[in-house]
């Protein structure tokens, strides 16, 4: 009963981030093809999906235009602040924003490739980034830091608190050994 019951909390882990996104996304396209409706701008049934497609990717281009301008950031930086500060949408707007910057954003944190040592009598490592090198706001002890290690073939992982004695920085560049690791090292690290 226990492993049934491991497999499915394992597969809402996956499915969950997968359908939400999905979900946003598909709302998202059926709003920009509302606006289509509204105006009566109906093309044909096989053309109109690729322009309502092609009308969401450059609204998000544009937001991000729009964000970035000197004009409008404080407006979006205000809206930010605002879901930030409202309670429950905080914690799931938060986490999505975070993991988003942490892989794409201007906060990247797994740019820091390294080699971890889990034991060192049989000389054991594991690949990783290193997503935070103080600790102090957690009140751990000065020396360690945070390395996040993503398991093969999943979108998880597992975030280890190590010594920094026991990591060496990688001579590879980040997406290459990300690549790597979620292959399970079948894939090859391009130079």
């Amino acid at each position: 009963m226990q492993k049934v019951l491991r497999y499915f909390i394992q597969g809402l882990i996956i499915l969950i981030p997968v359908s939400i996104t999905a979900f946003v996304v598909y709302k998202f396209i059926n709003l920009v093809g509302s606006f289509f409706g509204i105006f009566g701008t109906i093309v044909s049934p096989v053309i109109d999906p690729f322009i309502v497609t092609g009308s969401a990717l450059g609204l998000i281009f544009i937001a991000g235009v729009l964000g970035s301008s000197i004009i409008l950031r404080p407006i979006f930086i205000m809206f930010d602040n605002l879901i930030e500060h409202t309670p429950l949408i905080k914690t799931v707007y938060s986490s999505i924003k975070d993991l988003l910057s942490a892989f794409v954003g201007s906060k990247k944190r797994f740019n820091k490739p390294v080699l971890v040592t889990i034991n060192k009598e049989n000389n054991i490592q594991q690949l990783g980034f290193v997503t935070k090198e103080d600790l102090s706001e957690l009140n751990l002890k000065t020396g360690t830091v945070a390395v996040y290690v993503p398991m093969s073939y999943s979108f998880s992982g597992n975030l280890l608190i190590v010594p920094a004695d026991h990591i060496t920085l990688v001579d590879a560049s980040a997406p290459e050994v990300m690549k790597f690791i979620v292959s399970g090292g079948v894939t090859d690290i391009d130079e």
